[in-house]
């Protein structure tokens, strides 16, 4: 990898200003009914609610999808398996809806510790940040991202942005930011890979606390500052998610469906995993860690491999998996790049740090609006998920029981899903049982109006709840046949931004 150059900051910067990206036509105020006034109610309750109420609340909202649980699980030993991956299924969407609803705690607002543990060192009251970014070809986004990390309320960052050998104009853009808002540009003299790119920074990061985002995204100004919040407050932590919906939801149908699962893959599925500690994806749109979680495996990041070949996707589940995991294997993965400087300048102890999602840290990024990159998008994170199913997945039951069940049963619903395709959308239909067919339908639709159910109570009168069914459809009928296909092609690809 070659050396770049380095553009520093000048003396004197503006503060910059934030201009809000359109966020979509917002739907006519009315006089709210009751289904709405009652979901109110109940989003307000249930966050400022002692434990024991919420989990009864919660309880109590569930007991429709029990019931139905509970009377198909006394057929279980008469039921065929496609009618058993169905219960598993609702099982598993209870129980993350459970999780998120009653147990998860935003940990940028909770209280830390009462007594210190020696383990776990805390961080100063104001700790430093060096927040990064690694950008290629963004020529139409990347101003807009540099500006909201500028715009960060929190007072001690250094913002470094590395152009990873762009051809479009971004560098250009960059270069204008630096004189304007003082920000840190690293230009590579040659393309080598987003991994690559945003370690060459890290190598000039000397902060406690190391953040990353994508170069697609606009975060809002506090953003950062409450994922500071919650590593200070709580020493365990040793990196933590932010809350990520679409920027360009008002687009069309497609991207607005994409927002409405953005807003229920976090506030429900990394909510749950943030009960227990172990988010298994701290997902790059804002992902923060405390430096000495990471900072050994740097170079085992950069350089990871798969099947033989360098493997370039997985960036933000792979590096997630050193935090959770350096108990079993950091020693391993340190003395294999033991001469590397990122572990012969300093060697951070291996602990069992917890990972969480602070829930308040929201960020926006843009997703695809045309089916074509979706697909690409899709195809690049299948092929994370299969490379991260045998890292993490090596070690995920050392955890506790809890973050193991999340974790594989999750790895058990993907690999299912394109079997279940499968048997429902080509086998049911071509031996005449399209009874079958219809019944697998109307479960996915079933299981995304549930889903679109939680986004309405945390969003009244917000009316694109309606779109998560069709989320569903779409996964289930279209995403699935992506997961074989990925793994065929796993050692091929390039990494790229672009949502267009």
């Amino acid at each position: 990898m070659s050396a770049g150059r380095v553009l520093g900051s000048p003396p004197a910067a503006r503060r910059p200003v934030l201009h809000r990206a359109p966020s979509g036509a917002r739907p006519a105020r009315r006089a709210p009914g009751p289904a709405r006034r009652l979901a109110r109610r109940l989003a307000d309750a249930v966050p400022g609610a002692g434990r024991g109420v919420r989990r009864l609340l919660v309880l109590i909202c569930l007991t429709p999808l029990t019931v139905v649980l509970a009377h198909q699980a006394l057929r279980l030993p008469r039921l065929n398996t496609a009618t058993a991956y169905g219960l598993v299924v609702l099982g598993g969407t209870i129980a993350l809806l459970y999780l998120a609803y009653s147990r998860y705690e935003d940990p940028s607002k909770t209280s830390g510790p009462r007594r210190p543990d020696p383990g776990f060192p805390s961080l100063p009251a104001r700790p430093r940040v060096d927040f990064l970014l690694a950008v290629k070809d963004e020529a139409d986004a990347i101003e807009a991202c540099v500006r909201s990390m500028a715009a960060s309320d929190f007072p001690r960052v250094r913002i470094v942005v590395v152009d990873d050998f762009s051809t479009d104009g971004t560098r250009e853009i960059l270069l204008r930011l630096r004189d304007e808002l003082g920000i840190t540009v690293l230009l590579l003299d040659e393309n080598v890979g987003k991994k690559h790119a945003l370690v060459a920074a890290c190598g000039r990061a000397d902060a406690e606390i190391i953040a990353f985002t994508d170069s697609d995204c606009v975060l809002a100004p506090d953003a950062l500052r409450r994922c500071v919040d919650a590593l200070a407050r709580h020493p365990r932590l040793g990196a933590v998610s932010g809350h990520c919906r679409a920027l360009n939801a008002h687009a069309n149908m497609l991207t607005r469906i994409q927002d409405v699962w953005y807003e229920g893959q976090f506030r429900i599925a990394k909510a749950a995993e943030s009960s227990f500690g172990s988010v298994s994806c701290v997902s790059g749109p804002l992902a923060v860690f405390r430096r000495e979680a990471i900072w050994n495996y740097l170079p085992a990041w950069a350089g990871d491999r798969f099947l033989g070949a360098p493997f370039r996707f997985a960036t933000d589940r792979q590096l997630t998996g050193y935090v959770l995991g350096q108990a079993w294997i950091g020693v391993r993965l340190k003395d294999r790049y033991r001469d590397s400087p990122f572990v012969t300048g300093e060697d951070h102890p291996e602990r069992r740090w917890r990972v969480g999602y602070v829930r308040s840290a929201h960020v926006r990024t843009n997703v695809p609006a045309r089916f074509a990159p979706l697909m690409r998008q899709q195809v690049r994170w299948k092929k994370s998920f299969i490379r991260n199913l045998f890292f993490t997945g090596a070690f995920m039951w050392r955890r506790g029981p809890g973050p193991a069940v999340l974790f594989y049963g999750h790895v058990l619903w993907v690999l299912a899903a394109p079997l279940m395709a499968l048997r429902h959308l080509v086998w049911a239909p071509a031996h005449g049982a399209y009874l079958l067919t219809l019944l697998y339908v109307c479960g996915v639709l079933l299981k995304g109006c549930v889903w679109g159910l939680a986004y309405r109570i945390d969003h009244p009168g917000d009316t694109r709840w309606r779109y998560r069914p069709l989320m569903s459809l779409f996964s289930s009928v279209v995403l699935a046949w992506l997961l074989p296909y990925s793994l065929f092609t796993v050692r091929r690809g390039i990494w790229s931004r672009s949502a267009t």
